[in-house]
């Protein structure tokens, strides 16, 4: 299940894909504590109402829950701090060009273990009007319906 090698998720933001275009993906690294990486290991964390920020440059995850860890005391750490994410200069530079010029977002999209290392892809990601969202439905329950055909076809 767990330890070394492989990719395993812990948390993903089915929203940011609903309300969002996602134009450019990055993973990063992000600045745990011990007992926050255990919490993160037990799949106690939420990034649902989380997005990113660039202060000073640097690039900070804001609102992402990670629950206190149960046998942690007086380690555990504030669920819904600010965390800081690792990436290159050059990468939030760019980012947060993006982010002025053309009115883009930065979204983490989802949290997931990386050879034992906690990672985060965050995505610059472009807002949907409502008509891009009834579309995207439309799309959808076209794709349902068809496979639904389908595989009625197939039992025949």
């Amino acid at each position: 299940m767990g330890g070394r090698g492989g990719i395993r998720p812990v948390a993903n933001n089915k929203k940011a894909y609903h309300d969002y275009f996602i134009e450019e993906k990055y993973e990063c690294g992000i600045e745990l504590f011990g007992t926050e990486v255990k919490s993160v290991r037990m799949g106690k964390c939420s990034i649902k109402e989380a997005y990113v920020s660039i202060d000073h440059g640097e690039a900070f995850v804001e609102k992402m829950n990670i629950s206190p860890y149960e046998k942690g005391n007086i380690f555990n750490r504030e669920p819904l701090r600010r965390r800081r994410l690792l990436l290159h200069k050059r990468e939030i530079m760019k980012l947060q060009g993006q982010v002025q010029a053309k009115g883009y977002t930065l979204m983490p999209l989802q949290v997931y273990f990386k050879d034992g290392r906690v990672k985060v892809e965050i995505g610059l990601a472009r807002g949907k009007k409502l008509y891009d969202k009834r579309e995207d439905l439309r799309k959808k329950a076209m794709m349902r319906e068809a496979e639904k055909d389908y595989k009625s076809q197939m039992k025949f």
